[in-house]
């Protein structure tokens, strides 16, 4: 049905230059500061990169968005803007699972609860959210509450979540000079190639 997203999301990916093509169709579209999906992912990885990240959290800065763009793809760029949470992170994590392991996915699939995170245990940074990560903020549930505090904690893997958050909040300029996305093709197939899928 049109303007309806399958909640499964699709296959995992094939190839990173499929990947890269949902940002050839789908990144100019608005993300919500004025700047467009492209513009938001491109900033967000030069900002992992600035900050000496590792390559696979330089690619999950890069991809973390990546269900935005699949969700487009679902509804071929029609429809409203969603009135329901459409757990993006989860759908993007889950369709990159064909190519990256939990060193990429891991972070993109806690990005959205470390905003959770954030907001309840720094006041300063709920206060200091854009107007479109207050609206999306609604929508995901608020704050975290204190067993989902807890639950963020003990993962891991959650402060490269946090890392990862921190640059999806700064990746909002419109003035941030950066890479291209093809800058990045490289290191993805790289981190694609010494991947090994679960059961292959």
């Amino acid at each position: 049905m049109v303007g309806s997203v399958d909640p499964k999301g699709p296959a995992p990916a094939g190839s990173v230059g499929e990947v890269l093509q949902l940002f050839d169709r789908w990144g100019k579209d608005p993300y919500d500061e004025e700047l467009s999906q492209l513009d938001h992912a491109l900033q967000t990885a030069a900002l992992a990169v600035a900050d000496g990240a590792s390559d696979e959290l330089v690619a999950a800065a890069l991809l973390h968005d990546v269900g935005h763009l699949l969700e487009l793809a679902a509804r071929d760029g029609r429809g409203e803007l969603p009135t329901t949470d459409s757990g993006h992170e989860s759908v993007g994590a889950r369709y990159l699972t064909g190519l990256f392991g939990p060193g990429v996915t891991g972070p993109i699939a806690l990005h959205v609860r470390a905003k959770r995170y954030r907001c309840a245990v720094d006041t300063d940074y709920l206060s200091g959210l854009s107007e479109g990560s207050r609206r999306s903020l609604e929508l995901q549930g608020g704050p975290a509450d204190a067993t989902e505090r807890a639950s963020f904690e003990a993962n891991p893997i959650h402060g490269d979540a946090v890392r990862l958050r921190a640059w999806d909040d700064g990746g909002k300029r419109r003035d941030l000079r950066v890479p291209a996305l093809e800058h990045y093709r490289e290191m993805l197939e790289r981190l694609a190639r010494g991947h090994s899928p679960v059961g292959s």
